[in-house]
């Protein structure tokens, strides 16, 4: 009799091998093992691909791929987590407010990570998660958004962009700590980028205009998710489930349970 294997990427125990490999080759997906729960590792990576398909030679993440698979660790109780490492040249913005919004309203404990670069899109992407965390090397470029393709030279034009503008700088300071005015100025000055307008952000530079949480690594990151999802399973503490060892029966009849192990999990 033929028997159905799973093939979603959550990276649940009954998933197969192949189903594992498969979701690293074609998604760049993996769940890292975390007690009986799972932490899933969620990649933004290149180019974040909008309703138009890009060149094959282009490096994407494609919002259909990454919808589906938020939705599947919303719904998976093996899943403690998601970290998001992002390293995103930006994009669509559509796409990437999409994929921004769905990360802010899991209730699954969420933590970013930007690595290499974090740039346009990627910024809302990178504060939707509970908690974000920038490499002291990692930048991050604000700018104005631009239309790609014919563009009419009528007012609607600029009061469209304007509107769009608006929902990325909205969900970008109500996600994070930096304030609009604040967040508008580095988005719009002049004279630091040579063919643009707007400000790279380096590291602690991030952090100090509180667009990001803190600057830390992928140590720093996975402590932080494991510290948010503390007590948010149930019968499991932070993500751990420890399971009751085998009572033993002493000579006097009675019985107990042999010492447990230390278990070292301190968070700060």
């Amino acid at each position: 009799m033929n028997t159905l294997e799973r093939t979603d990427h959550v990276g649940t125990p009954e998933q197969p091998e192949s189903n594992k490999t498969g979701a690293i080759k074609e998604f760049g997906t993996v769940s890292l093992p975390y007690g009986q729960a799972k932490i899933f590792c969620l990649p933004i990576t290149g180019q974040i691909e909008g309703h138009i398909v890009l060149p094959s030679q282009n490096k994407t993440t494609k919002y259909e791929h990454v919808l589906p698979q938020l939705v599947a660790i919303e719904e998976d109780p093996n899943t403690a987590g998601l970290l998001v490492l992002l390293n995103t040249v930006g994009g669509d913005v559509e796409a990437g407010l999409a994929i921004a919004e769905l990360i802010k309203s899991m209730s699954k404990p969420t933590v970013s990570l930007v690595l290499g670069g974090g740039h346009s899109i990627g910024v809302p992407i990178a504060v939707a998660a509970r908690y974000s965390f920038i490499t002291e090397t990692a930048t991050m470029t604000i700018h104005p958004i631009r239309l790609a393709g014919t563009v009419l030279g009528v007012p609607q034009t600029y009061e469209y962009l304007e509107k769009m503008q608006d929902r990325v700088i909205k969900f970008v300071v109500n996600n994070s700590n930096i304030r609009e005015e604040v967040f508008r100025g580095i988005m719009f000055r002049t004279g630091e980028l040579a063919r643009d307008i707007g400000t790279i952000l380096v590291g602690k530079e991030a952090v100090k205009v509180g667009l990001i949480d803190g600057v830390g690594g992928l140590q720093d990151a996975v402590e932080k998710l494991k510290q948010l999802s503390c007590g948010t399973q149930d019968n499991q503490s932070c993500g751990y489930t420890q399971t009751e060892p085998p009572m033993v029966q002493r000579p006097n009849g009675q019985a107990h349970h042999p010492q447990q192990p230390h278990i070292p999990y301190e968070f700060e």
